[in-house]
């Protein structure tokens, strides 16, 4: 399969060179200078068509390729010097051809108009959109899978030279800030015009220069004249039979921008799996709200107590059913003053099916070794609904004073039911409910005195509210000895437990930062912050006996009451310098630490200092060649849920019981970055290498019995330091105006030191004897892809990626080559299919599976007309499951597992476009 693959590649790259001649030159000014940037367009003179371009490199050189024996004019722009164009007719071999700019006054062209694909800007890359779409394309993520350098990942994330790109803009104004997948999967591809590229992106022009933002990266769209001040959009309604029921989608979009305000409404309702947010999105989704403690030294950070709902790949369940719909705006009362937000209600009710098996070898005190094997079938529903609303205020009156403040809100009501059949424990049903609230806070001002001062204060406060509920119903419950005033009700008669937590957080952060220009070159930066948290929680567990009474458990090991402050106080000394090509920014900060946790009638309290430096570096070896090198000494420190002492369900087979007296750990970072952007060839290629040593980490202690487990926390001797060592890589390269390569290597290795606790007749797994269990474990992954992009001819896109993942039981080899076939054709039709293929098998060939996905879709509309018919067929294959495996460090358990996904359907939909 790999040789055919890489032969077929090698087959279309050899035809496309062959047919064309090599046409390159240089770009000089009269005092022959090499002028960088300047453009090149070859026109061709009988089809008035633009059949290549290029940017010239720092030396003024630029390549073309061009068909042989052809007419074409030449057309060479540069800013600030006149046109120059001339008609050159080339020949049946390679051609140099030198052209000297005047200049002067840029002509304007008049017989043929003609944008550029690409162009430079300073620090902005500009695309343009209808130069690389060929008909097929709906939304903006089909559009930027063309463009030279983008990438679009399956989670609609959008990568630009390996970096991901924070935020997204359509005319200047946020679209729905702190999520990209919003954009590519909506904004209509038909609406764009340019595509810019904001590189070293900071949306407060004080501190422009004097932060590090080279891997900042935000996106702009620009839309065309025909969609500005109208309402723009589409609405779309489908309906279709599956294997087993009837299948349906209705999905308005509307869009409407001036310069005063905009308004971008989505809806979605469907039965076919298309999310256009996930549950896991969700929880990612930031708002926009950044890390304004990066330079701080310290990490403090809440931990989630969801249960682990929605935390399944429920955009691929046997059944789902989802309700989206989400309003963002933006409005300028006056020049100076921008109010923007959004709300987002997202609700899916998910029904999935999995089969795993877990193997772990256990190498016993004695020599020996045992191996626990379990097979478990899950069926789950799960049912939530889940809202975001947003609320920003941006006030700039003027260049030297900018004011923000944003508001952030969630909150959902999240239901999930699981029947577990274990070949290990019998039948076990469960049931999980919770209704977290949070509000994000951020107020910032920054005031520009002069050119020598700069000052900024950043507040942002977290407020948040968990209430997760846990039940499960057990043959027998593995852990009744370790809860105190469990009733044993006998044979025959099923264990059920629950427990409730209510878990609430205050987090304020608080920074000033005062900038001293030294010189144009130089600044020095001090900063003074603080981190204060208060965390409460609140944790019983009680038993439903079998006459329909409760029995609340009450001794201390069985609830938790515990009041948590955090305090961190710093002062942070940073210099920034310039030294030719080099950019240097060392520094360091001076912490006061306060911990003071109350619990179990007594308050333990911990303080300390600490200086923690940091260190940034970067040489500029030329305008787009650039290697980044930091390093980071950072205290880790956990919150209230690893500090509760008593016993908490992590699941029905695993009780946790935290420790009030852990210590922070300490972890070395350091990360080296290599970028290269190519306009001249249009190549792009990143490389990047990390190193984390992290010392006296936190630690589950754990007793595992079978597949049950019995943990604590403690911090891991510094003796025994966690290491992990990440290398990925990246070379893509556009050529020939239709064709894109992608080549992409990654590699992780780690090695982890747990606390292993092994069984002995005492129940107490403090009083077990325990070792120090090392593991390590590597992952490959390369992944090659090569797609074309003709205007009128069928384009491919060939993908193959090959996994392998060594840990600690098992090796596990994946291979997956992908296709998609596009076509435009007649005028009117446009045929999408895509087929990719998985085959996961381990080294003893114990596993062992194969299976595809084939999805394909017809869509007619005439030119000029604003119905769009389209016929589409999900899983035509009709593919059963989808197959994964997963590693633990804990214990060493590896698991297989195997995910029902919906069957096969076919959909007919009619679109409208305004």
């Amino acid at each position: 399969m790999k040789k055919i693959f890489l032969l077929l590649v090698m087959a279309l790259t050899s035809s496309a060179i062959s047919q064309n001649i090599r046409f390159e030159g240089t770009v000089k000014d009269t005092t022959g200078v090499g002028l960088e940037m300047a453009n090149i367009m070859a026109i061709n003179q009988q089809t008035k068509a633009m059949d290549a371009y290029a940017i010239t490199n720092e030396i003024g050189k630029f390549t073309l390729s061009l068909k042989p024996s052809t007419a074409y004019t030449i057309k060479v722009s540069y800013i600030g010097f006149q046109t120059f164009e001339k008609t050159v007719t080339t020949g049946t071999s390679n051609m140099n051809f030198p052209v000297v700019l005047n200049e002067g006054t840029q002509l304007k062209e008049v017989e043929i108009v003609h944008e550029m694909p690409v162009s430079v800007s300073g620090d902005t890359i500009i695309y343009n959109s209808d130069s690389f779409t060929n008909g097929t394309e709906r939304k903006l993520e089909d559009v930027l899978k063309k463009l030279p350098g983008v990438e679009v990942n399956k989670d609609g994330e959008i990568e630009v030279e390996g970096k991901k790109v924070q935020k997204v803009m359509v005319e200047g104004k946020d679209f729905f800030d702190g999520d990209t997948k919003l954009a590519t999967k909506n904004i209509p591809a038909d609406a764009l015009d340019k595509i810019q590229v904001l590189r070293n992106y900071n949306e407060v022009s004080n501190l422009k220069g004097l932060e590090n933002n080279e891997e900042s990266i935000a996106l702009n769209i620009k839309l065309k004249e025909g969609k500005k001040n109208f309402w723009f959009g589409d609405m779309n309604a489908g309906i279709g039979v599956g294997m087993e029921d009837t299948r349906f989608i209705v999905n308005p979009k509307l869009f409407y921008y001036n310069p005063k305000y905009s308004l971008n409404v989505i809806a979605n309702v469907n039965n076919i799996g298309e999310l256009p947010l996930t549950a896991q999105d969700y929880f990612k989704f930031t708002g926009g709200f950044k890390n304004m403690m990066r330079k701080g030294g310290s990490s403090f950070n809440v931990s989630s107590n969801d249960l682990g709902i929605l935390g399944l790949r429920n955009n691929q369940a046997a059944n789902i059913e989802s309700t989206f719909g989400a309003a963002n705006f933006s409005f300028n009362p006056s020049k100076a003053w921008t109010l923007s937000g959004f709300g987002i209600l997202l609700g899916n009710k998910t029904e999935i099916e999995n089969t795993t098996i877990s193997n772990r070898i256990d190498n016993l005190p004695d020599g020996s070794s045992q191996t626990i094997s379990e097979t478990r079938e899950d069926y789950t529903k799960q049912d939530s609904k889940q809202i975001l609303l947003k609320l920003s205020s941006s006030y700039v009156p003027s260049e030297k004073a900018h004011f923000d403040y944003d508001a952030l809100v969630k909150f959902s009501d999240q239901k999930e039911n699981t029947s577990v059949f274990s070949s290990l424990l019998s039948d076990i049903y469960t049931g999980k409910e919770q209704n977290p609230f949070s509000v994000n806070q951020n107020l910032n001002y920054y005031y520009t005195l002069n050119d020598k001062h700069v000052f900024a204060f950043e507040m942002q406060h977290l407020y948040q509210n968990e209430d997760p509920f846990y039940n499960a119903n057990l043959e027998t419950l593995p852990f009744a000895p370790l809860l105190t005033g469990y009733i044993n009700e006998g044979v025959g008669v099923r264990d059920d437990i629950s427990q409730k937590r209510f878990v609430q957080t205050n987090k304020l952060d608080t920074k000033f930062d005062y900038y001293y220009m030294l010189t144009p070159k130089s600044n020095i930066n001090l900063t003074l912050g603080n981190t204060y948290s208060y965390q409460n929680f609140d944790s019983s567990i009680f038993q439903l006996l079998n006459n329909g009474t409760q029995n609340n458990l009450t001794d201390p090991t069985t609830f938790n009451d515990v009041n948590y402050a955090f305090n961190d106080v710093f002062l942070g000394v940073h210099y920034k310098f310039l030294l030719g090509k080099f950019t240097f920014n060392p520094g360091f900060s001076v912490h006061q630490f306060n911990m003071n946790d109350e619990q179990l009638g007594t308050s333990n309290k911990q303080s300390f200092n600490r200086i923690l430096p940091d260190v940034y570096a970067l040489w500029q070896i030329k305008k787009s060649e650039t290697l980044t090198y930091n390093y980071s000494l950072t205290n880790n420190f956990t919150d209230i849920n690893r500090l509760a002492q008593g016993y908490v369900f992590s699941n029905y087979n695993s009780l946790f019981s935290g420790n009030r007296y852990l210590e922070n750990s300490t972890s070395q970072v350091h990360t080296l970055r290599y970028f290269k952007y190519n306009m001249f060839n249009f190549e792009n290629i990143f490389a990047n290498i990390t190193y984390t040593r992290q010392l006296d980490a936190i630690k589950n202690r754990a007793l595992l019995l079978g597949v049950n487990q019995i943990s604590s926390s403690e911090n891991m001797n510094s003796n025994f330091p966690d290491e992990t060592f990440s290398a990925n890589g990246n070379y893509g390269r556009s050529f020939a105006r239709y064709y894109k390569a992608n080549f992409r290597v990654g590699f992780n290795w780690s090695k982890n030191n747990n606390i292993r606790v092994y069984p002995d007749a005492d129940t107490d797994p403090s009083n077990n004897p325990t070792e120090i269990q090392t593991i390590e474990s590597y992952s490959q992954s390369y992944n090659l892809s090569f797609s074309t992009n003709y205007k009128t001819l069928p384009n491919l896109t060939l993908g193959y990626n090959f996994t392998v993942n060594d840990n600690f039981s098992d090796v596990i080899y994946i291979d997956s080559p992908t296709l998609t076939l596009e076509y435009y054709f007649l005028d009117a039709f446009s045929f999408v299919s895509e087929y990719s293929y998985f085959h996961n098998r381990n080294k003893t060939k114990t596993i062992d599976s194969e299976y595809d996905f084939l999805t394909a879709s017809l869509m007619y509309q005439k030119k000029g007309s604003k119905w769009e018919w389209k016929l589409s067929g999900t899983n035509l294959l009709d593919t059963k499951s989808l197959d994964t495996n997963s590693f633990s460090q804990l214990g060493g358990t590896s698991s297989f597992s195997s995910y029902r996904v919906q069957p096969r359907f076919v959909i007919l939909s009619l679109k409208y476009t305004l």
